[in-house]
């Protein structure tokens, strides 16, 4: 028997939700319809701004996007360390200033919140402008570009992303839902 390990990493930790398991880890719904197109955000604006504004003029109000990367004159990101207080597995840290950065690349959902207004959840790699690389939550209202930046879009058509809390997870999560009744699939 070989006892050599087959990696030479540690196993990655198991992280255990606080509330009832669900066995259906991921939710998700398929898109019978969608657009894919690329939008040109414009120096000045925020991430929200320019994503939530141009979709909904197009009656988009659920996508995915890819941020193709770009210099940004001001950004704020949070981390998602363990909950200290041990109510969920996570819970982000206070927004961190890094002035102006370099998003490598990055991915946003758009979607409601639960009050159905809109939100922009936006991980990214970035790059501050001493070379530090990082990752993490953009707080897309404080990202304002500072040089044109293209984003991919692919509209998510016949159900809406909506914030609604998780039970497993203690927390708000973006859930698809049923456009028309407001439920999970």
């Amino acid at each position: 028997m070989n006892t050599t390990p087959s990696s030479p990493y540690p196993r990655a930790r198991t992280l255990v939700h606080p509330g009832p398991f669900n066995p259906v880890r991921i939710q998700s719904r398929h898109a019978t319809h969608a657009q894919h197109f690329r939008l040109q955000i414009q120096p000045g604006a925020s991430l929200f701004d320019a994503l939530v504004q141009p979709l909904s003029e197009r009656g988009i109000h659920s996508a995915s996007t890819t941020i193709l990367g770009g210099l940004f004159s001001s950004m704020q990101f949070c981390m998602a360390p363990p909950d200290p207080l041990g109510q969920a597995i996570i819970r982000y840290t206070s927004p961190v200033d890094t002035g102006r950065t370099y998003m490598v690349f990055g991915n946003a959902t758009v979607g409601k919140n639960q009050d159905g207004q809109p939100i922009v959840h936006c991980h990214a790699a970035i790059r501050t402008e001493s070379g530090a690389v990082k990752g993490g939550h953009i707080i897309t209202q404080a990202a304002i570009a500072a040089e044109p930046l293209s984003v991919l879009v692919t509209s998510l058509d016949g159900f809406e992303l909506r914030v609604a809390y998780d039970p497993e997870t203690n927390i708000p999560l973006i859930q698809p839902l049923d456009s028309t009744s407001g439920e999970a699939p």
